[in-house]
């Protein structure tokens, strides 16, 4: 969230994003699906361990302290000290990082502007180009194998390496993306054309939601994560559809976000309201949508395995309160709340603080939400259709 939410202590760490539900696994997963954070995203160090239990911040910058204090690396010992508590959402930023994770979530980041993902074969295949960017200025299309970067063969590396090399980043090695103005080498192929593009590397924006008009009067709006201004954006697309028209709202795929901006989509739905309940520390808190919602529009949700956090928070709310129906496959189950410690030599500690549940008391924390119905990523779009049908006029 954002640091002047009344939710958060204000500027509690840099400039935004004081209290996030923080992207389940590595940053990189959701550009897997073409999700964000796409290419830009900064790789987390994510400490994953089976048990369910928090460690307190003074813990870790206490351990922090002392291996500063006799020359040894305080961003290692918060490791070791989050990997013994078993939080298993917790992770460890480089101070370099956090600021990429804080620009990330703000809709910006270092790249060429390439989202790609891996096929069955293991190639590597481009699935978007942006417009006015790097890549697209180079002549590069979705579609397009992506072979090597810098001499690095792409094929068969996990789609988080490939962004990392991407944006100059060597996988593993926790430090910054190469700024922009840097090169990057790039081996492509398009049918039997193979050839090598040298590319800059420029300051973009994400563009985390899209637009489709379908037959029937749907509008499909397509959120891949909850980047500062989201809501807005779907705000603008609700204006802008037909006033007797339906709305099918995606988030598949979608790995989370700021929850600021998930309730302020919920606003866009929902005329006032509880959209969820979370604890810190066991201190009781709610979350509320602002009245004056779309309420009257037929609205189907569609998730899946890949619906991380703050867009379970937000389907949660839309299905609890009888707004929407919510189909495709059971959602992720990623409904912790994570804050940030700022560590002595700069770094930043996620940790855990509580779990937040839906307008009914759901947990979604390891269990997620289930869908009203089932339907695979084939039949989901055509079945919100026909849902959206039978739900009738909405005027």
């Amino acid at each position: 969230m954002s640091g002047r939410d009344p939710l958060c202590s204000p500027r509690r760490v840099c400039r935004g994003a004081a209290l996030t539900l923080v992207f389940a696994g590595v940053l990189g997963a959701g550009a897997v699906t073409g999700a964000f954070p796409g290419p830009g995203a900064p790789q987390r160090r994510a400490v994953a361990a089976p048990a369910e239990r928090t460690v307190r911040p003074e813990a870790v910058r206490e351990a922090a302290a002392e291996a500063m204090a006799s020359g040894k690396s305080p961003t290692e010992a918060a490791e070791r000290a989050v990997s013994r508590s078993g939080d298993r959402w917790a992770a460890v930023y480089s101070e370099g990082e956090y600021e990429e994770f804080q620009d990330a979530l703000d809709g910006r980041y270092t790249g060429v502007g390439l989202w790609v993902r891996q096929e069955q074969d293991r190639r590597i295949r481009v699935t978007r180009v942006r417009p006015g960017s790097p890549a697209a200025d180079a002549g590069i299309r979705a579609g397009d194998r992506l072979r090597s970067v810098d001499g690095h063969r792409a094929d068969g590396r996990p789609v988080t390496e490939v962004i990392a090399l991407l944006r100059g980043d060597a996988p593993g090695d926790g430090t910054a993306d190469a700024p922009a103005g840097t090169t990057v080498t790039l081996g492509l192929e398009r049918g039997t054309r193979a050839w090598t593009r040298t590319l800059r590397r420029a300051r973009l924006s994400t563009d985390p939601v899209t637009v489709r008009r379908l037959p029937g009067a749907v509008t499909a709006v397509k959120v891949s994560a909850f980047t500062k201004g989201s809501a807005d954006a779907v705000r603008a697309a609700l204006r802008a559809a037909p006033a007797d028209g339906r709305t099918v709202l995606d988030l598949r795929g979608n790995s989370g976000g700021l929850v600021t901006e998930a309730v302020a989509t919920a606003s866009a739905f929902l005329d006032g309201g509880l959209v969820a309940t979370y604890d810190v520390d066991g201190a009781q808190r709610a979350l509320h949508a602002d009245p004056g919602g779309d309420t009257a529009r037929p609205l189907v949700v569609l998730v899946d395995g890949g619906t991380m956090s703050a867009a379970e928070l937000l389907t949660g709310a839309l299905q609890d309160r009888g707004r929407a129906v919510v189909i495709g496959s059971r959602t992720f189950g990623k409904g912790s709340v994570q804050m940030p410690t700022r560590l002595p030599d700069g770094s930043v500690a996620e940790l855990t603080v509580g779990h937040y549940r839906t307008p009914s008391g759901h947990t979604v924390d390891g269990r997620g939400i289930t869908p009203d119905l089932e339907a695979g990523p084939e039949q989901a779009l055509a079945r919100a259709r026909t849902v959206l049908t039978g739900l009738g006029d909405p005027s």
